[in-house]
């Protein structure tokens, strides 16, 4: 490995030490679905981000529930302390698109259409409110 990418790599190391995050790969969920649930969260605090999660309806919500469990753990642990209320807020989530399994699906008079089964990457990262 080069001197250049021995730095950036480091600062990235040191970098994640303060930064508490979750990942969900490979979630099979279409990118476009889990999007619309985690726009829901997205600048919300914590535990109220989880409580609207805990009550929607739509499939990934459950999952990005756990995601979000998951990260404030992520926080305790790297912490030793519990999260205050209105202390932390969900800072950053990104949904990208993951691989697709290609199927085929019968058409009528012998063809066939092809069927794509998206799946979806989360990175869900939680801290204190920045200020501008």
């Amino acid at each position: 490995m080069g001197k250049r990418k021995r730095l950036v790599a480091e600062a990235r190391k040191e970098a994640n030490k303060t930064s508490y995050f979750a990942k969900l790969n490979s979630c099979p969920t279409s990118p476009r679905k889990m999007r619309m649930v985690s726009d829901l969260i997205r600048g919300k605090e914590v535990y109220l981000a989880l409580n609207i999660l805990k009550y929607n309806t739509k499939h990934p919500a459950k999952r990005l529930e756990k995601l979000l469990t998951s990260a404030i753990a992520n926080y305790e642990q790297k912490t030793g302390s519990r999260p205050d209320e209105n202390s932390l807020f969900v800072n950053e989530i990104m949904v990208d698109s993951a691989l697709m399994t290609k199927r085929m699906l019968p058409a009528p008079q012998g063809r066939a259409y092809r069927m794509r089964k998206r799946s979806n990457h989360v990175t869900l990262v939680i801290g204190s409110k920045k200020t501008k």
